[in-house]
Order: C-alpha cells, then structure tokens, then sequence
C-alpha cells in the first residue's frame, strides 16, 4: 500500500488532470460550442430578427457566451422586448425566451400608428394599428394648470395606466381614450358608450366598480366610477 503522503500526491496530480481535462472540453475541443440559437415566445418578432439581435457569437466555446450581454443586446437593440431570459442550452445550444411588450394604446402620427405599453412606454412605431387597441387623445391645452404641472408625458402615462386597469372586457370594446387633465380621463367604448375614469389612481378598484355597476345597470350607456366608492350610471 502505498504512503499517505504518496497516496496524496497521486490524488492531487489526479485532481489536476481532471480539472485540465475539463477545462480542455470546455474550452479547447470542438464538442461544446455554441451552435444555434432558439427562440420562444415571439409573437410580433420573429425569431430571426432575435437572433439577427442576439449576435450570440456561434462557434466559440458554449462556457464563453455571456448570456447577460446577449440579453442587454436584445433589450436595447429590439425595443419590443419588455424582458428575456438568456441561458445555455447544453452541448450546443443557446435558449432565448423573450416576453414582448403588450400595446395598451396607440398614438396616432403622421399617418402611423406609436404602439404604448402598460407602463407608457413608447416601443414601435407601426403601418396599422392592432385589433382592438385604444387611440389615446390628448386633450389637456398646453397652458392648462394640469399640463404645467405633470408635464404631457406624465399625463399621457395616466391614460394609458388607466387603459391598462379597465376588466379585460371593457378594454376590448374601448375605442378611444381622452386625456383632458390630470384627474379627467374618459373611455369612449363601443355602442355609444362611455365611461369617466377620473385619474389614474385607484385603478383596480374602479375596474372592479365598473364590472359590477355594468352588470348592476346593463341598460346604462354612461358610467362614472372617478370615486369607486360611489360609482354611477345614467343614458338607456
């Protein structure tokens, strides 16, 4: 039997080799290079245009790929993009699976159509506007107190922010989004209907509000739920 001192030295040249021998397959052999690139969760992109995006560096080694930088390439390169998760997909691959932005309104400009998100980021600017997508108009004057005060791009995230909280039935039947101030913001819907959403605040409540006032007064063409508490509606 060999000497424990002996015995460590073998185990320590063992450890070594191994761990060289790895390092080579790693980095050094043909077998685990990045390859390809898949795609998931597309919907307006095509998988394409991200990995075109992605510039994921194909024949390096698959350890090497920096799958944070390919993910801050996406995000600033294709603004679409409202977050990814970049990972190896081990022996060859590279997995990209990407959430796009949701239009919750559109502004109309020289004859196209600026695509807006929940949140009130502008992300594409597009030929036609998409299926039942609100336009936001902005009605607040440029010397009104409100306009002063917030500024119009604060005032154009609240009518988007209060387009993002109506009941998912309510935002397919809207139509237009009016903007006249801070705390006066009016969906246009459907069948000549209208709803006074008040400001932005408080949306999850005045959702709930207006789900239950609608079906409260089904005959009604114009509801006013600004103060949730006291939701009301009048027309035939």
């Amino acid at each position: 039997m060999l000497p424990r001192r002996s015995r460590l030295i073998l185990w320590t040249l063992a450890v070594a080799l191994a761990g060289a021998g790895a390092g080579w397959l790693l980095y050094g052999s043909g077998w685990l290079r990045a390859t390809h690139v898949d795609v998931d969760g597309v919907e307006v992109l095509s998988a394409a245009e991200v990995r075109e995006a992605a510039a994921v560096p194909l024949g390096d080694p698959l350890i090497s790929v920096d799958t944070d930088a390919v993910a801050d390439r996406l995000r600033r390169r294709l603004p679409r993009i409202e977050s990814v998760d970049v990972s190896r997909d081990w022996p060859h691959g590279v997995a990209v699976e990407v959430t796009e932005r949701q239009p919750r309104a559109i502004v109309e400009k020289d004859g196209k159509f600026v695509e807006i998100d929940g949140s009130g980021v502008r992300f594409a600017t597009v030929d036609r506007p998409p299926a039942k997508v609100p336009r936001l108009v902005m009605e607040a004057p440029a010397d009104a107190p409100s306009t002063r005060r917030f500024g119009r791009p604060r005032l154009e995230r609240e009518g988007v922010r209060a387009a993002a909280a109506l009941p998912a039935d309510v935002r397919r039947d809207t139509r237009v989004i009016r903007v006249r101030s801070y705390d006066s913001i009016i969906m246009e819907l459907t069948g000549g209907r209208t709803v006074v959403w008040g400001s932005g605040e408080r949306g999850d409540a005045k959702a709930r509000s207006l789900t239950a006032l609608m079906k409260a007064a089904r005959g009604a063409d114009h509801f006013d739920v600004s103060a949730p508490g006291a939701p009301a509606a009048s027309g035939s």
